[in-house]
């Protein structure tokens, strides 16, 4: 799981990517790229990727973004990444009196924020922006931390200012070349002799960290993200063996390895908080691994922290198939961390997809190595994230009524189910735009929309909107369904959109959503509603979704009648409807 290096990334371009999904890249800089293109597309590889990349020509950033007959804009990319180079900016400094240098990285954000709104006017893209490498210029030494004329100053806050420009600009996104300079040093971006003679910034080694950065965020955008860490215990969050050690002589809190230990588990908390499901796969008594969360003053982790909590002595990579049939997401989303190079073999083995990275010998390492790899780059962030722990738990208790019950149908009517319909709004824009880029399973077309897209739509007469919420008796799903439907000019609606989360399957969901559109289109004075399924590598669990609803083939679309439609069956109340067209 080592990352590989350049020379590897060089000889995966002499591979077929052929059968890789396409992405489409531009690369614009004011250095030379030639070798990061190369680490990018061999990296590519490793991910099953086919990057198509347009390389703008030396020192073209401005003219390539401001002329809309340029050669970007014929290439049409779906990402542009836009690389000023420290040292570089460092000349422009240096040319300015000491009035100019005060305003110099204001100008530098407006330029910024001027060649983003040209790429909105003429693409329909997403932009990844370097931020800066920090560089000792030495000419006031500390003291540049005290004065706005000095280099150090205006870079930082450059930096600065770039992270609060992405947060307005929902497609910007940002690429922390200054923290990735702190894990390899100084010397990892600027070889002297090397930059000097070629232009070339980035060292041969740090080559393969920047693509796979790139890569990460790249993925995160499309939605490939990991949502779920599953947790070892014995010698993983703590030391020692709980069912040999007792709870009083686990190694966790502030003394010794134990100080790892509670790292980890803070890291691991962070991650929930962020909307990362925290599970437990353990061999041991379930009582006695509780009992650290429940009584241990040092423990950081508690069992409210928890989604699912499985301790037994069965085999873990059949619990952990266990814990992804009660979570309902797919084993590529989810990450495995067990000191026991046996247990990790186990998994990789017999359960497809998951990550399971090769932690260290030494805790006192976990966190540093987990750290670099970087495995839960987000592209988004909503409330509904921090509530996602609570509704993997009450999701839990609903699995176990659920057994319970011989009849699906007396099972659905016991949950007390109720959904709310609202249209596209200010509030619920941001759960939507996340829905489409992160949906990959129950997503019938696959296309991915920003927040200012889905701004953009809800203002749109042509465009009918749906958001739907779910609750049941032990708590609310929040918005787990979303359908944008266009108006033709033949008298009837087609769905652009229809996503759902697989959290709700088996809840009848799709039917009540169904109900809901044909009332809409039936109001309306529509005749018939027209849907399509396009497959991806992720969606074939829909691809009879149409045809399961009732409706026909027709023309390599799917068909619905409105005028002999039977409300299907299903065992949700609406609370309201505001959905308006």
């Amino acid at each position: 799981m080592n990352l590989p290096d350049f020379q590897t990334l060089k000889k995966n371009l002499k591979k077929d990517f052929s059968s890789f999904s396409k992405v489409k890249l531009a690369v614009l800089a004011d250095s030379a790229t030639q070798m990061y293109v190369q680490a990018i597309k061999g990296y590519g590889y490793e991910l099953n990727l086919d990057f198509d990349i347009f390389e703008a020509e030396y020192d073209q950033i401005e003219r390539q973004i401001l002329d809309p007959t340029s050669d970007l804009y014929n290439f049409n990319p779906e990402f542009v990444i836009i690389f000023y180079c420290t040292n570089k900016l460092l000349k422009k400094f240096g040319r300015l009196s000491l009035e100019e240098k005060v305003e110099f990285a204001q100008h530098h954000i407006e330029n910024c924020q001027n060649l983003y709104q040209n790429l909105s006017l003429n693409l329909k893209c997403k932009v990844i922006c370097f931020n800066f490498n920090e560089i000792d210029e030495s000419v006031f030494g500390n003291f540049s931390n005290k004065t706005p004329y000095s280099f150090n100053y205006q870079l930082r806050k450059i930096n600065y200012d770039l992270m609060n420009l992405s947060q307005n600009l929902k497609n910007l996104f940002i690429l922390d070349l200054n923290i990735l300079q702190g894990r390899k040093g100084y010397e990892a971006i600027t070889e002297n002799k090397i930059y000097i003679n070629t232009d070339l910034l980035f060292s041969i080694d740090f080559l393969p960290l920047v693509a796979k950065s790139t890569t990460d965020i790249i993925l995160s955008i499309q939605g490939k993200i990991k949502k779920c860490l599953i947790l070892d215990l014995d010698n993983t969050l703590w030391g020692g063996i709980i069912g040999d050690d007792g709870i009083e002589n686990i190694q966790i809190g502030e003394l010794g390895i134990g100080k790892a230990f509670s790292e980890l588990q803070l890291w691991a908390k962070q991650l929930k908080q962020r909307g990362v499901i925290l599970a437990i796969c353990s061999k041991n008594d379930e009582t006695v691994a509780k009992e650290p969360f429940e009584k241990h003053p040092e423990m950081v982790l508690r069992l409210e922290d928890i989604s699912v909590f499985v301790a037994n002595w069965n085999n873990k990579a059949n619990n952990i198939k266990h814990i992804q049939q009660i979570l309902n997401i797919g084993f590529d989303s989810m990450v495995f961390l067990d000191d026991n190079p046996f247990e990790r073999n186990m998994v990789r083995t017999h359960v497809k997809d998951i990550m399971v990275p090769e932690l260290p010998e030494d805790p006192a390492d976990y966190l540093n190595y987990l750290r670099t790899m970087n495995l839960f780059e987000t592209a988004s962030f909503t409330h509904e994230d921090e509530q996602r722990t609570k509704q993997y738990q009450e999701e839990a208790k609903r699995a176990i009524l659920q057994q319970q019950f011989t009849n699906e149908t007396d099972f659905l009517k016991s949950l007390n189910m109720v959904s709310l319909v609202e249209p596209f709004n200010a509030f619920n824009t941001p759960r939507v735009a996340q829905l489409t880029q992160r949906s990959n399973q129950f997503n019938l077309r696959t296309i991915r929309y920003t927040e200012e897209d889905i701004q953009r739509i809800a203002l749109d007469p042509d465009k009918a909107t749906f958001s739907f919420s779910l609750k049941d008796k032990y708590g609310d799903y929040g918005l787990i369904s979303l359908v944008i439907m266009n108006k033709m000019a033949d008298n009837s609606f087609f769905i652009d959109t229809w996503i759902m989360s697989c959290r709700v399957l088996k809840r009848n969901m799709e039917n009540f959503v169904l109900n809901t559109l044909v009332n809409f289109a039936i109001e309306t004075g529509a005749k018939t509603i027209i849907g399509e399924f396009i497959p991806t590598p992720k969606n074939s669990m829909v691809q009879e979704h149409y045809k399961n609803l009732g409706f026909s083939s027709a023309d390599n679309h799917w068909q619905l009648l409105l005028n002999n439609y039977n409300q299907k069956k299903c065992h949700i109340q609406i609370e309201n409807n505001n959905g308006k067209f």
